[in-house]
């Protein structure tokens, strides 16, 4: 299974916001939206940076007294991680894990085709070993003719 394959299911919805956001407004976002990542872009639709859950934990303990003013420009993350529609799902498991983040642009050269999360990740796999398992389990049931 691919990136692709759990963006058709999941589809290609990703919440973004600018980076003079403040965080505490980002905060009401991940609530609303029932989501772990922000993609911080510009005017252009350039992506500049993402924020986790963990980022905003942290700047909530690092600025606190500040944080109903602080921007996600202070927090985010510009050195972004991403993938492919073609890449496996174990490859972005293990990048994920390697780099221990839990979300993942898709992008299409500078065009961005949706997020994958480690939960869409697990997800995929556990329905990629239970076809797998179904199959080998009818197989050795001698289901199929031949």
């Amino acid at each position: 299974m691919k990136a692709k394959d759990i963006l058709a299911v999941k589809g290609n919805r990703v919440v973004t916001i600018e980076k003079d956001t403040r965080v505490i407004d980002a905060m009401s976002i991940f609530s609303a939206n029932r989501i772990g990542s922000l993609l911080i872009i510009d005017n252009n639709n350039n992506i500049l940076g993402i924020i986790g859950a963990r980022d905003v934990l942290m700047a909530v303990v690092n600025h606190p007294d500040t944080i109903k003013t602080i921007t996600v420009e202070k927090i985010m993350t510009t050195n972004l991680i991403v993938g492919t529609e073609d890449d496996h799902v174990d490859y972005i498991l293990a990048v994920m894990t390697e780099n221990r983040i839990r979300h993942v642009p898709i992008m299409s050269g500078k065009e961005l085709k949706g997020m994958v999360s480690i939960g869409d990740v697990v997800k995929a796999l556990l329905k990629e070993k239970d076809v797998e398992n179904r199959y080998l389990k009818d197989y050795i049931a001698d289901k199929y003719p031949g």
